[in-house]
């Protein structure tokens, strides 16, 4: 085995304390899978609110961290065998009910929050290569963590940024990071505004996304979000390495969240799962109801609109509908009155839990994502593994792990379409449903929940990307 690594996650998100997205699974996933291969690995995270609710045995560091504006206090806990996390805290910047918003309204003082938690990262960081027990790598997700690199920048410690979503990109008025002593020429944006993302794209020693398609639609006007020339100018060194699935949390034949498991080689339990869960609901329980399913945000990105374009079409077909998640409100509305035009065919059920995600994969018989751009994509991974076929559009993450199933069923992985209209993916949808009445539908679904999509390999490759070229 290669030399052991000492490793520096620093994220805003991190799986299961404080979760908005895929960033928090992705975090937590990575980081078990290196330590489970011989490397230490430290988690930096900001002492949310939630932190405490986690009930997490906190240890208090006695010496503060100064900084330009205040002392941040370290506490440090356990997450795994060999996954320590360090919060990081400072009084009144963390202690709210959300992370970046409230009621779809951004926090103001989100450059403060997070740029002072860069400032106590790069601080902690520092002392620690002081004292001989430094860091080799320090490895930053998006754009909250984005600025540790440009104030690591000259000190000899690799800094990696990941992107996870390259449409945040932490934009706020230079003046404000003037007041937090943050200094530095490529701080200032055209405009003068700061681009968090974009100066940690300059200063970082390697940047990576998290599919190889995304990595290529960053680098056009379409797809860069303003920053593609800096994307280009990276060139060959913006590596895409494809998130991985972590099967200790998404694995039907373990998962405690389902009223019976089941397996690729037996299947038969899924059909009681799509049946319980219908009940629950009081939808009509049928077999020969397809279901689809649509989880995640609602917003423009994941397609939400097309959703619901779709949604009276699918009705029409003889479909069942249950759609999950919360985001803008006007795009919620659009679907709750989709849905209300059908009302013996669909339910929106907004907000859920995270165990009954894992009870809506498992019931469902395709999983529906007309993501208008995916970095990455993990629901359809997800949705793949509990044996329910991905309905997506060929988009970053998604074009890379879904195969188009041909005709007969004898190849592909789920069922893709290319334009951005609730036409396109009621046709897709059609296609999936006529699929489900052949012989065949029980090799896809084999097919799909047999695909090995572990962190193992994603993991191998950041080391990779971790080592000076």
């Amino acid at each position: 085995m290669a030399t052991a690594m000492r490793i520096l996650m620093v994220s805003s998100e991190l799986a299961p304390i404080v979760k908005v997205g895929g960033l928090a699974d992705a975090v937590a996933a990575l980081s078990k899978t290196l330590s489970r291969l011989g490397h230490e690995v430290t988690i930096a995270l900001p002492r949310y609110k939630a932190v405490e609710e986690a009930g997490l045995m906190l240890a208090r560091r006695l010496s503060p961290l100064k900084l330009p504006c205040g002392d941040a206090v370290v506490f440090d806990a356990k997450l795994s065998p060999g996954v320590q996390v360090s919060f990081f805290d400072v009084p009144g910047l963390y202690d709210r009910d959300g992370i970046y918003d409230e009621n779809g309204v951004a926090y103001p003082d989100n450059l403060k929050r997070f740029g002072v938690f860069c400032q106590a990262v790069a601080a902690h960081v520092k002392k620690r290569a002081t004292a001989g027990d430094g860091f080799d790598v320090v490895h930053l997700h998006d754009w909250p963590a984005a600025l540790v690199a440009h104030l690591l920048k000259g000190s000899g410690i690799r800094t990696v940024l990941t992107i996870h979503n390259g449409a945040h990109q932490g934009i706020f008025p230079i003046a404000e990071a003037e007041a937090l002593g943050l200094e530095g020429e490529n701080l200032v944006s055209a405009g003068g505004v700061l681009n968090a993302l974009r100066v940690g794209i300059e200063t970082a020693d390697a940047v990576t996304t998290v599919s190889p398609t995304y990595a290529r639609e960053l680098q056009t006007e379409a797809g860069g979000a303003g920053l593609h020339e800096l994307y280009a100018a990276r060139g060959a060194s913006l590596v895409g390495i494809l998130n991985g699935v972590d099967y200790a949390n998404w694995s039907p034949s373990t998962d405690s969240a389902l009223v019976a498991r089941y397996d690729a080689e037996d299947a038969k339990n899924k059909g009681r799962c799509k049946a319980s869960l219908l009940a629950e609901l009081e939808m009509s329980v049928d077999p020969s109801f397809p279901l689809f399913v649509a989880l995640g945000r609602v917003c423009e990105q994941k397609g939400s609109d097309l959703l619901a374009e779709a949604i009276p079409m699918l009705a029409k077909s003889g479909a069942q509908i249950i759609v999950a998640g919360e985001g803008t409100a006007d795009l919620e509305q659009r679907l709750v009155e989709a849905i209300e035009a059908c009302p013996d065919a669909a339910i929106y059920l907004g907000h859920v839990t995270e165990a009954m995600t894992h009870r809506l994969l498992a019931a469902a018989d395709a999983v529906l994502m007309p993501s208008r751009f995916e970095p990455c994509g993990l629901v359809q991974q997800y949705a793949q593994r509990y044996g329910s076929a991905p309905v997506v559009r060929g988009v970053g993450g998604l074009n890379d792990t879904v195969v188009d199933c041909d005709a007969a069923l004898t190849t592909g992985t789920g069922f893709v379409f290319d334009e951005a209209t609730g036409s396109a993916l009621a046709a897709a949808a059609a296609r999936a449903m006529s699929a489900m009445r052949t012989a065949r539908w029980g090799e896809l679904r084999r097919r799909m929940m047999r695909l090995d999509r572990s962190w193992e390999r994603p993991a191998r490759q950041y080391l990779r990307v971790y080592q000076p070229s």
